[in-house]
Order: structure tokens, then C-alpha cells, then sequence
């Protein structure tokens, strides 16, 4: 991953961060692995710093979620990139960080105006992830119930972690997110069908700022 990642760099013009994550606990079972998520990551990081081409730190980024891995990456990597989180816990992100360390969230968004069609769109993406201890758990922290998680996700919890809508009412989710504290808010966008979706990339370019 370091010599890929140098490779990347000196053809991109230093544009790579690489990005990195755990997994989760029935995957690394599955592989015959026991699920150390924080050991094993904090081992992996060791092992990119004595690479024969070491990974600076500030050129990697964690998908951290629980407050622990949170405090890892602080320490050892450029900052946080979490993934189905609202803006309050960016802003608990941004409380725990500090100045200094990126706090990049993940966002899902549907354009879509139709609550019931968006919602559908929504619930067939974050379905899949509810079914991951890892993401649940994160999810209750914070603030989700056990009702919030069953059946595809209440509507609180999919209208909280996918924004849905017109490009303004997704920019809003977008400066909700700064204004808790992020550094920059990464949009995927969802429910547009199979293929690139170009038409939904150039209308949520109007956001960029």
C-alpha cells in the first residue's frame, strides 16, 4: 500500500490520501481472523511507518467511528472519514479532534423531492449496512433506537444519515456538516440507477465553493 500510494503520487501530482478502515467483526471472522479492530490497526500504521517508502501521516485518513479508533487516527493519520453519520456527530468529532486532524464525513444523497420515492431509494443503500454490528453500534451512539434500525431504517434515521431532495435542501445537510466542524463532506450519490451518475454529479456541482 506505501509503494502504491508513492506511485500514485508522483504520477497525480500528490493528490492521493489513502484511506483506511477495519472492516467489521462477522468479515474478519469470515477470513479466520479475530476482529482486534484498534490492535490490529494501530499494527498496520507501524507497518506503513517502516515501510522502505514510509506513508507520511498526513497523507492517510481513517474511517474511524467509535471514540477510540477516533483518537487513533487523530494521533497517527490526518483525520477522520466517517461513513452513515449525522452533523451532530461531526460536530462530537470535531469536539474530540481539535483544531488540526480532518473531520471528512461520508454523506448519502438521493435527488429525489418525493419523500416516499427518495425514501425507498435511501432505505435499499443503508438497508445492507444495518445488518453490521460495527455501523449499528455507531448508530446508537448516536441516538438511534433499536425501532430506528429494523425494517430498512425508521424514517428519522434515514432522513439523519441521507440527504434527500433538491440540491438546496441537500446543501443544507452539507452546511450543517461544516458548521458542526467538518473540514470537507464527501457526497455519494444514491438511487440514480446502475452507471456513473453524471446528471446528479453536475447539478451537486453547484455546491462546490
Amino acid at each position: 500500500m506505501a509503494a502504491g500510494h508513492i506511485r500514485l503520487q508522483d504520477a497525480y501530482g500528490r493528490r492521493h490520501l489513502l484511506g483506511l478502515g477495519v472492516s467489521d467483526p462477522a468479515t474478519a471472522q469470515h477470513a479466520g481472523h479475530p476482529y482486534r479492530p484498534l490492535a490490529d490497526m494501530g499494527g498496520y500504521l507501524d507497518q506503513l511507518d517502516r515501510a522502505p517508502a514510509p506513508l507520511p501521516p498526513a497523507e492517510r485518513l481513517m474511517a474511524a467511528l467509535g471514540p477510540k479508533m477516533t483518537e487513533l487516527a487523530g494521533r497517527r493519520t490526518a483525520g477522520v472519514h466517517p461513513f452513515m453519520v449525522t452533523p451532530e456527530y461531526s460536530a462530537v468529532a470535531r469536539k474530540q479532534l481539535g483544531d488540526g486532524p480532518l473531520v471528512a464525513p461520508y454523506q448519502a444523497v438521493v435527488l429525489e423531492r418525493d419523500p416516499g420515492r427518495a425514501r425507498t431509494a435511501a432505505r435499499e443503500f443503508v438497508g445492507v449496512f444495518l445488518g453490521m454490528d460495527h455501523y449499528t453500534r455507531s448508530l446508537r451512539r448516536q441516538g438511534f433506537t433499536e425501532e430506528d434500525l429494523t425494517g430498512g431504517g425508521s424514517d428519522r434515521l434515514i432522513d439523519s444519515v441521507v440527504a434527500w431532495g433538491d440540491v438546496e435542501t441537500i446543501g443544507e445537510r452539507v452546511s450543517a456538516h461544516h458548521q458542526a466542524g467538518a473540514d470537507h463532506v464527501c457526497l455519494h450519490v444514491v438511487g440514480a440507477g446502475p452507471g456513473m451518475p453524471l446528471p446528479q454529479w453536475r447539478e451537486l456541482a453547484s455546491l462546490i465553493s
